[in-house]
């Protein structure tokens, strides 16, 4: 456990000013308190907010902050009460301090309508004191740091709360560091075989090339020297966790992904920074798309820098940061920068948001959410983000997340445009509205009096006032004809376990599930929003019939027609947990394709045909078609390996075909019988791990100038 001395000697580094009675004061206070607790590790408890309150110093934090971690657990887990705290501490600790206690006492990783309830409830206490989040965060690294002493179960649980709440919060607090070890840490929990195979590919990538870092940073040192730049230069590889999310992401393996490696430079000013992207530029051929100026379009958080790809040795991509001092200082702590000192006074960095404004402007994009999971999603949405920039016809910059589409670029401008949009333009071509927008381009929408929102736009949307706006459009049109679905479905419902649906069960159970009405709970049902089950579970636990264990392939896919049947196209092969569309045939029923498929271009200019479709919700039976492109080396034993492999992932192999046989490598297609996509990715993550593949893709035809090829 860091000693009192130590603790005051960290932050009288950066704050010779600091009051060092006073935290000395409350580290013996909270010794006290805690005196006697034990963490489940055999430590003294104390140990805990003492580390917390380090981490807190590495962010160049006041003393309130400070001092607010070491007293953090104690209103809540000892005999200490808020007034006491307030008379030895003021009211800005003794306000921070329970802050912390109403944040450790919500319960986020629960129910989805509880879970979305707390995420109000953290907003708020984000909105009074946002320093309040920044010793939470802290107190959550801690204990995922030494999160080996709890038991398996509880791991897993705490490293799920973590992936989903806290680490995106941080970095959408622009606090990336910490974002990344609380990544790596649940993704060594959540999937171990993922993250060693990832290393096992470094080590292996590593043991090819050579030192790539040292080589290209000292390649990238001599190129600023002859451009007359001073800077720092810093090289790394991307974290197991990022590498595997764009391997996600981009559906493709290791050997594919080409911008493993990171680069950062550190000037002296902003001009600099141009003058080094200029020479970088020079030395190596750019990567078209992938270029960022947060300089002149910084994000809400305050980030500055300028972010670029670029082809290095071997032709190998790097990916390469530009920002100055001050604007790297704001990139490591991001809104915790406001709050930093140096040399004992508050550090005047001129690119620290104001966290007033930053939270208010996070928090009035939820204030439209008409109910819990609405909200629930938004704040997913909107804290995983990224940002791209795009222009309108006069010139305006919107700031969009990466990946949204011209659906979300109309519904952000306005929701009456969003609502009547027909098309868009791009950069002056017309382009289908779930085209993915990047950087720089101009976006133009077209709009139509009588159009309404369509199901299939809630694919396509990616923000959430978008997929609000259209949800709520969407409920009013058909509001009528679901609760009248909703009526016959809860009326079989309520009848198969003997009772009726009255006007006062379905009010009991919407008061259980904590909605406004009879009549919203019957237009949930008939929109498929909830299920029968869901529903007569609200008011009879005891009488409603289990689920079955698996959805039936006859009803895996909503949104067609009674008695309509389906056929999944053998172009994209789309699995459940994909976006798809459906295409009608005459004579065939609907044709399902995944949303991505080239194919559908074709029918661009037939939108008659097109079907709004979503797979079911639930486990699907293993009876889905996908094929394999693998390339794996001619050696005796590698593909009986490689099958049982297969096998080990529960997947079935229904056809396997050799394309090409070479000396040193097959190709082969393998087809595969899967459940979802899921099932589908965790596959090709274990083949790609195998040093015998060389590569794994998922076989997709792909239309070119009007042929369909492999």
């Amino acid at each position: 456990m860091i000693s009192v001395e130590d603790l005051i000697a960290l932050v009288g580094i950066y704050n010779p000013k600091t009051n060092t009675d006073k935290i000395a004061t409350a580290y013996a206070y909270g010794k006290e308190m805690h005196e006697g607790q034990f963490r489940i590790s055999g430590e003294p408890y104390f140990s805990h907010p003492v580390a917390v309150a380090a981490i807190l110093t590495e962010q160049r934090l006041d003393d309130a902050t400070i001092i607010t971690a070491l007293l953090h657990d104690t209103i809540e887990d000892t005999k200490a009460s808020y007034g006491e705290v307030e008379k030895r501490f003021g009211a800005e600790v003794a306000g921070l301090v329970d802050g912390v206690t109403k944040l450790t006492n919500l319960q986020l990783s629960s129910t989805e309508t509880k879970q979305a309830e707390n995420f109000r409830k953290l907003f708020m206490a984000m909105s009074k004191d946002l320093r309040v989040i920044l010793v939470k965060l802290s107190d959550r690294l801690h204990n995922m740091r030494t999160i080996k002493s709890m038991s398996p179960d509880k791991q897993v649980q705490k490293a799920r709360e973590t992936m989903d709440i806290y680490a995106p919060l941080a970095g959408r607090m622009g606090m990336q560091w910490m974002r990344d070890e609380l990544e790596d840490i649940s993704f060594r929990i959540l999937n171990p075989e993922g993250r060693q195979s990832i290393i096992r590919r470094f080590i292996t990538l590593q043991r090819e090339t050579g030192d790539v870092i040292h080589r290209i940073t000292g390649d990238m040192r001599s190129e600023l020297e002859k451009a007359g730049v001073e800077a720092e230069v810093f090289g790394r590889a991307k974290k197991p966790f990022s590498i595997w999310r764009k391997m996600q992401e981009k559906d493709q393996g290791f050997s594919r992904l080409s911008d493993i490696y990171g680069f950062r430079i550190i000037t002296d000013n902003e001009e600099d920074c141009y003058r080094t992207l200029g020479a970088i530029h020079q030395r190596w051929r750019a990567v078209p798309g992938r270029f960022k100026d947060y300089i002149s379009q910084p994000k809400s958080n305050g980030y500055r820098s300028i972010h670029t790809t670029v082809s290095g040795r071997d032709g190998k991509r790097v990916e390469v940061q530009i920002r100055t001092r001050q604007m790297h200082d704001v990139a490591e702590t991001g809104v915790a920068a406001h709050w930093s000192y140096r040399d004992g006074v508050r550090s005047n960095n001129p690119f620290a948001v104001d966290p007033v404004k930053w939270i208010s402007g996070l928090s009035e994009q939820f204030d439209d959410e008409e109910n819990h999971e609405d909200f629930l999603e938004a704040v997913k949405l909107e804290m995983y983000s990224d940002q791209v920039f795009c222009f309108s016809p006069k010139g305006d910059v919107v700031k969009l997340p990466r990946g949204a589409t011209p659906i979300d670029y109309a519904y952000s401008i306005h929701t009456r445009i969003g609502s009547a949009c027909v098309g868009a333009k791009v950069d002056g071509i017309r382009v289908p509205l779930w085209t993915r927008l990047k950087n720089g381009q101009s976006v133009e929408i077209i709009t139509a009096e009588g159009q309404t929102p369509q199901v299939s736009w809630l694919d396509i949307a990616t923000t959430g006032k978008a997929r609000t706006a259209i949800r709520r459009a969407l409920r009013e049109v058909d509001r009528e004809r679901f609760i009248k679905l909703g009526c016959e479905l809860a009326r079989s419902a309520f009848e198969h376990v003997g009772r009726k649906a009255t006007d006062k069960v379905m009010a009991t159970a919407a008061k259980n599930m904590r909605l406004a009405s009879g009549d919203e709970i019957l237009a949930r049902l008939g929109s498929a929003e909830l299920t029968a089950h869901d529903v007569v579970q609200a008011v009879y636990p005891d009488l409603a019939p289990e689920k079955g264990d698996q959805i039936p392939m006859l009803h895996a896919v909503i949104g067609l027609d009674p008695g309509q049947s389906f056929d999944r196209a053998p172009c994209c092969q789309p699995l459940p947990g994909e976006r798809i569309v459906g295409i009608t045939y005459r004579g065939k029923g609907v044709v399902v394709h995944a949303i991505d498929c080239d194919r559908l271009i074709t029918y661009e200019e037939q939108p008659e045909r097109w079907v709004d479709l979503r797979w079911h919700s639930g486990t699907h039976p293993p009876a889905y078609g996908a094929t394999l492109d693998l390339t794996i080396g001619n050696d005796a034993g590698v593909l009986g390996r490689i099958c049982t492999l297969i096998g080990e992932k529960k997947a079935n192999i229904s056809n396997l075909e050799i394309v090409d046989r070479k000396p040193d490598f097959y190709r082969l297609m393998v087809n595969v019988e899967l459940r979802d996509v899921e099932q589908l990715h965790s596959l090709m993550l274990t083949l790609e791990a195998d040093t015998d593949v060389a590569a794994t893709e998922r076989f997709r035809e792909k239309v070119k100038k009007g042929v369909m090829t492999g």
